[in-house]
């Protein structure tokens, strides 16, 4: 049997949960009181800790900061009737997070530091977990090039990290996209597959001139041709069209969901027909055009489930159905929180519980 790490914990001496208004969150803006940190030096994983949020200290010249050398996840924590604290697919946040590692030239994170450091905060931090409807703890794992060297080269010294933050709703309506034909989040054989610091900066520019022009984001095309729709920029994005569900098939370019992945194992638990393919950007619009576009939404850990209202394409908007006769993606919202506040049976094994 492995034994349990040793994990210094420091707890805080001011807790800043009584100034919480938890019927009123903003996403990010409120931290829980304590982070976990573990340090990676001479090929070793060590001095794992369990501390007060706060401030850290990092070199000037490390390559986090110069060449964006870091790597996050976000998964969430529910908090269900009788007060048991539930986490949704921590196992595919892990995996994921390895698979983004490896593309950065950084360490293998073992499991036992990711789980039981995860486990040993939400203990610690439990009473952070929202119990109010739309609500949820926020975890945030990342990593980053913990080096005290300016040049170019896989680094040698890494900090891995876990906060937390209770949120509300990360869209607060249903949103307005755009489907971008000029700027370009990921090509193949680049990165857009992990979740690393340097895909999601570029992609700000361009998201901020759609929301000038009205839109709340992006919807990303293929790097080469524009031709084909890839995701969304917090979130993957799926479609009805003719009562099937369509979503792009995933590669190199595209992030490997893990709300994306629960939604197609529901949709074909309940015997929907699902197609991951390549999906052209004319077959969306001329589905929108005549009225065969049923829902459009996106999915992901921020936004879960997220309807999409109107999709903009070349100075042309398409409305949308209202959210209210969306069959699909609202029995899929309820089938999801139903799982992870256990209110039903977790027969995909998704739960695990702190």
């Amino acid at each position: 049997m492995t034994e349990t790490l040793n994990i210094s914990i420091n707890k805080t001496a001011n807790s800043k949960i009584d100034q919480v208004d938890f019927n009123n969150i903003q996403f990010g803006k409120v931290y829980s009181d304590h982070m976990f940190t573990a340090e990676y030096r001479n090929g070793e994983w060590n001095n794992l800790r369990i501390e007060p949020y706060e401030a850290m200290r990092i070199s000037p010249a490390s390559p986090a900061l110069h060449y964006g050398i870091s790597i996050f996840e976000g998964l969430k924590a529910f908090k269900d009737e009788k007060g048991q604290v539930n986490v949704f697919r921590a196992d595919k946040n892990f995996e994921r997070l390895n698979i983004s590692a490896n593309r950065m030239c950084m360490p293998q994170l073992p499991e036992q530091i990711f789980f039981e450091g995860l486990n040993e905060l939400l203990k610690l931090d439990n009473q952070w977990v929202p119990d109010v409807p739309g609500t949820a703890l926020y975890i945030r794992p990342f990593m980053f090039s913990n080096d005290d060297y300016i040049g170019i080269r896989p680094s040698e010294s890494f900090k891995f990290m876990i906060i937390t933050c209770p949120v509300g709703a990360y869209y607060a309506k249903p949103v307005k996209v755009k489907i971008e034909d000029h700027y370009v989040r990921a090509v193949e054989g680049g990165s857009g597959y992990c979740k690393t610091g340097c895909n999601y900066g570029p992609a700000i520019y361009p998201a901020k001139l759609a929301q000038d022009k009205g839109y709340d984001q992006l919807v990303w095309t293929d790097g080469r041709d524009h031709k084909y729709i890839e995701e969304s920029g917090t979130m993957n994005v799926m479609f009805v069209i003719d009562g099937k569900l369509i979503t792009p098939a995933l590669g190199d370019t595209i992030l490997n969901g893990i709300t994306r992945d629960s939604v197609l194992a529901l949709a074909r638990d309940w015997g929907m027909t699902v197609e991951e393919r390549k999906v052209e950007v004319a077959e969306v619009v001329a589905a929108a055009r005549e009225g065969r576009l049923q829902e459009a939404f996106g999915a992901g850990t921020a936004a879960t489930i997220a309807p999409i209202d109107l999709i903009g394409y070349k100075d042309e908007d398409f409305q949308l159905p209202p959210v209210e006769g969306r069959v699909f993606s609202q029995k899929v919202l309820k089938e999801l929180d139903d799982i992870k506040l256990g209110r039903i049976d977790d027969r995909f094994n998704w739960v695990s519980k702190v």
